[in-house]
């Protein structure tokens, strides 16, 4: 197949570079248009505009920062959306809100589009690695049509049915419970320095008995280490979904007050300038509401 790739971040790139050794040709779109240049060399084609990128009856994947990126890439100017015709799909592995998910299947429908919602659980080594996990919700031909594209960057395809707010919904849950792990890690590993517990200490207690899962022990040793460059998921973009938490919440009037203390937590942090920091960042601010100075 050949395939549209637009969006060559930190992730975006990894997982492109993935379905060209699996095979597949890509047609690759980047606002800032040096970073396709390795995927040039590994036998991609860059192209001028998003539009480019799409065959009108292809597929074309996208995977940019945020909600206001997406509207842009598929509605500006030289966008997908005047693009894409009958029979295409727009795969958007994105993180972004349930209910632009929604208004983008509206307007690929009225087109004979079909919209396709892949986020994924993972950072930049995984996505390298292959290793995603991938939530995958939308029509169900369409489902099965970009299940060898899925299959070529992840480790796990999940499927969450024909609507694709549900996959938007579940990444969203899950960056929740991840910022909430790092939170609870932070406060019981800075309780433990307060007596004297060195934190890497209370990090290898936990996480070889009663927590041993991979997130509890790769972000526990950042946290213990304060080692938050460089930024694997930027803190900025965690206060970003946990807004988007928020605002999924309260249009079902689903009361998240701990979703609340850890969006404060990570504005606070940006308030400090740690934005381009990695979103486990926020734990120097549990440091430093116990009075300790991390960073020296």
């Amino acid at each position: 197949m050949d395939i549209g790739f637009i969006g060559l971040g930190s992730m975006g790139q990894a997982m492109a570079a993935n379905l060209l050794k699996a095979g597949f040709k890509l047609r690759v779109w980047n606002r800032s248009a040096a970073k396709a240049d390795e995927l040039v060399a590994l036998g991609a084609t860059r192209v001028q505009h998003p539009a480019d990128a799409a065959d009108p009856a292809g597929i074309v994947i996208t995977m940019v920062s945020d909600d206001a990126a997406l509207r842009q890439v598929v509605h500006g100017e030289h966008g997908i959306g005047e693009r894409l015709g009958r029979g295409a799909i727009h795969l958007s592995m994105s993180t972004i809100a349930p209910q632009t998910a929604q208004e983008l299947a509206a307007a690929h429908a009225a087109r004979g589009t079909d919209y396709v919602a892949a986020p994924v659980f993972g950072r930049p080594d995984a996505a390298a690695a292959r290793m995603l996990f991938v939530l995958c919700a939308g029509p169900q031909s369409a489902r099965q049509r970009v299940q060898p594209l899925l299959e070529a960057m992840g480790q796990r395809v999940f499927d969450l049915g024909d609507d694709p707010v549900a996959a938007n919904v579940v990444k969203l849950s899950g960056n929740f419970m991840i910022l909430g792990a790092i939170e609870a890690m932070a406060e019981a590993m800075t309780l433990g320095e307060r007596y004297g517990v060195a934190r890497d200490r209370t990090v290898e207690v936990l996480t070889q008995s009663i927590f041993p899962a991979p997130l509890f022990v790769n972000y526990g040793r950042q946290i213990a280490a304060h080692a938050y460059q460089p930024a694997r998921f930027k803190l900025a973009l965690g206060l970003k979904d946990m807004d988007l938490v928020l605002a999924a919440a309260r249009k079902v009037a689903v009361p998240m007050p701990l979703t609340q203390l850890l969006q404060g937590r990570l504005l606070s942090a940006l308030a400090r300038d740690r934005g381009e920091l990695d979103w486990t960042a926020a734990a120097l601010g549990v440091s430093e509401d116990a009075g300790l100075k991390p960073l020296g």
